[in-house]
């Protein structure tokens, strides 16, 4: 594998990493990606699993930046629309927080500054009589509802980087860039797999996507950045269901942050996020203790039903690599992105600083015409926002038609089997079930309604490689098993 000549060598394979190789190499670029632990390992895993616009941004006059992530709802509502699917979303009106006129005023906005085509408007609600009131305590009489999109992260990374590796991109987890020597047309990049193995790449340009590890990165490669990033930690909780129905919340809480609550998992609620400065070691993250009675508080204002810290059954932390742009205020540090091109002293290094999920395929298109230009490569034509990730093509039923469809031609699936299996898998059900027509066909049950089918799809077909790549990013199905499922999990995988 020594002296491996690509056109560009990705560093990070996060959202935006992978989302930039898919693009790069569906245009003729020979790419290769290096991820030194699982794909989506960190801050791309982490998130609030939002595919929105980013209401709260209104307030800070980031027009541009919402305007740019409500189009890209739609876009990804047509490209994976097997984890990408509408959530109406409530928000509970408080008086001494913000008046009415001026969250209406908000989401006009909102619905109207970029073109809605499978999305409802907004629209007021009784609390004292709509179902959406239900669960909120009885003095929280009115509210508003409004639409956004919910998102599998860590498969909509793995979906990126399956279409990359189908257009010809190399993909090479758990394998990590050690040095790398800046030459006048090319880099030479070393890297380690965790096995020892040895590579030595070399690249007409380098991306450096590492994410909370972008600054680490550019030390590497001997550069210093003209701009910077903050680490911002996000902390998550997840509960049994606070409430009943398919809708969110989306709460104002006193410090005049917003915490959602999600139904997640069919039988959880998701409850995030928090945003504090975050100094440590990205590799070290986690909830504290301050954090979960945060989120826990916020919520008991305004539901009937509060959570407590002991009702917690799991809990995740990522750390957001945002753009400096100098706040003093960790919730109001831009979601927008730059990115830094160095093409002065010799081959070109690209940088991503910042960015969010919603919006990584536009920050990849904008990066590979970047990249065209610093190479001279023909650009191609931009090609992402209308090609579908793998298992995207639905039919034009939709999500529902393809799943009724799939519940007549596999009826021995029971029902909650069936709904996650679409979701994770789409149009690639049936490869992925390869041929079985029992659910002794799927060989044996491993827990939480994982089988050996299923698992070897995951480990043939998706880089996973251990247990925690398989219950915790290409499932959630560590939440259903018992802790002997898990237990044995590790033991057979790793």
């Amino acid at each position: 594998m020594d002296d491996q000549v690509f056109d560009i060598v990705v560093v990070g394979g996060g959202i935006n990493g992978a989302g930039i190789a898919r693009d790069a190499a569906g245009r003729g670029f020979s790419v290769c990606l290096l991820e030194r632990s699982d794909l989506a390992s960190a801050t791309s895993s982490a998130s609030t699993k939002l595919i929105h616009g980013g209401l709260r941004y209104l307030e800070q006059y980031e027009f541009r930046l919402v305007r740019e992530a409500l189009a890209e709802r739609e876009v990804m509502l047509r490209i994976a629309p097997h984890i990408v699917w509408p959530m109406r979303f409530v928000l509970p009106h408080r008086p001494e927080m913000r008046p009415r006129w001026m969250i209406r005023a908000g989401l006009f906005l909102y619905d109207r500054l970029a073109r809605r085509i499978s999305l409802p408007a907004h629209e007021a609600v009784d609390c004292r009589t709509h179902p959406y009131g239900a669960p909120l305590d009885p003095h929280i009489t009115n509210a508003f509802a409004y639409s956004d999109c919910w998102v599998q992260d860590a498969r909509l990374v793995l979906l990126n980087a399956r279409d990359a590796a189908a257009h010809g991109a190399e993909i090479l987890t758990r394998t990590a860039m050690v040095a790398t020597t800046r030459h006048a047309d090319h880099w030479e990049v070393s890297a380690r797999s965790e096995d020892g193995t040895h590579r030595r790449l070399r690249a007409r340009l380098l991306v450096n996507a590492a994410g909370p590890w972008v600054m680490e990165a550019f030390g590497m490669a001997g550069q210093t950045p003209r701009g910077q990033v903050r680490l911002i930690k996000g902390s998550h909780i997840v509960v049994p269901a606070l409430h009943d129905g398919a809708q969110a919340y989306l709460l104002q809480n006193d410090d005049r942050r917003v915490v959602f609550v999600i139904p997640y998992e069919e039988r959880f609620s998701l409850i995030g996020t928090t945003d504090v400065f975050y100094e440590g070691d990205p590799r070290q993250v986690h909830a504290s203790e301050a954090e979960i009675a945060y989120l826990c508080a916020a919520v008991g204002k305004q539901f009937k039903k509060a959570p407590e810290p002991a009702d917690v059954v799991w809990t995740y932390a990522g750390v957001r690599p945002l753009y400096d742009d100098g706040s003093a205020d960790a919730s109001t540090v831009t979601r927008d992105y730059v990115l830094e091109m160095d093409a002065g002293q010799g081959a070109p290094l690209l940088s991503v600083l910042g960015g969010k999920i919603t919006t990584y395929r536009r920050l990849a298109e904008e990066a590979v015409g970047h990249i065209a230009k610093a190479t001279r490569h023909a650009a191609g034509t931009p090609w992402t926002a209308t090609a579908v990730l793998p298992g995207g093509d639905l039919g034009p039923g939709g999500l529902a038609a393809f799943e009724a469809d799939a519940s007549r031609r596999h009826d021995w699936l029971p029902p909650a089997m069936l709904r996650r299996l679409v979701r994770s898998y789409g149009s690639e059900l049936d490869l992925m079930l390869d041929g079985a027509t029992s659910l002794a066909g799927l060989g044996a049950a491993l827990g939480g309604g994982l089988t050996e089918k299923e698992l070897a799809w995951m480990l043939r077909h998706e880089w996973a490689r251990t247990a925690e790549d398989v219950m915790w990013r290409r499932s959630k199905l560590g939440l259903h098993m018992t802790a002997g499922e898990r237990e044995a999990l590790v033991a057979r995988v790793g």
